[in-house]
């Protein structure tokens, strides 16, 4: 609850914006990574970290998409693939820290050795991942070399998601 003495100043503000037209503020992506398609998708599958990295599992997740839409970098990276692995398309982005990101099934636009920052378009989604009605992106991470074994991620932990916290107005 507004107390009667911030309530003056706040309405002498919103009058302000709203009679100069100033824009109104809006969050900008917090961290280093973000999602690779936009509008946010939803998560048709989710990570499965294999016990074993040779044994089943889910390297990655699924994301919704259209056929066509823009793949965009989820971080800043050089890309280091952009080709076909068991007749699909795949681009790879290695970020500093010895992280490597994979996005399957995209039709490269941006050749290997280019440097790509985050939301930059890299290509273009492709249709056909299995378990997906339409088109889905599999986006995948894990840590490359540096003296670390490779191990799988999930690349949603990569996301910096901040819950919304409230805290209790003092009377």
């Amino acid at each position: 609850m507004l107390t009667r003495r911030l309530l003056p100043p706040l309405l002498g503000l919103g009058l302000v914006a709203g009679v100069t037209g100033a824009p109104i503020a809006t969050a900008a992506p917090h961290g280093r990574f973000d999602w690779p398609l936009q509008p946010r998708p939803a998560v048709v599958r989710r990570f499965d970290k294999p016990a074993q990295n040779w044994l089943p599992g889910h390297r990655g997740v699924d994301l919704t998409g259209t056929a066509r839409q823009p793949v965009l970098a989820a971080g800043d990276g050089f890309i280091v693939f952009a080709g076909t692995v068991a007749d699909k398309p795949v681009i790879s982005i290695d970020h500093s820290g010895g992280l490597r990101t994979t996005y399957e099934p995209v039709r490269a636009e941006v050749p290997v050795g280019r440097w790509v920052t985050r939301g930059t378009r890299i290509g273009t989604l492709e249709s056909g991942h299995p378990g997906c009605a339409t088109a889905c992106l599999h986006w995948g991470a894990r840590t490359e070399g540096g003296g670390r074994r490779r191990e799988y991620l999930d690349p949603l932990g990569l996301l910096h998601r901040t819950p919304l916290r409230l805290k209790p107005v003092a009377p």
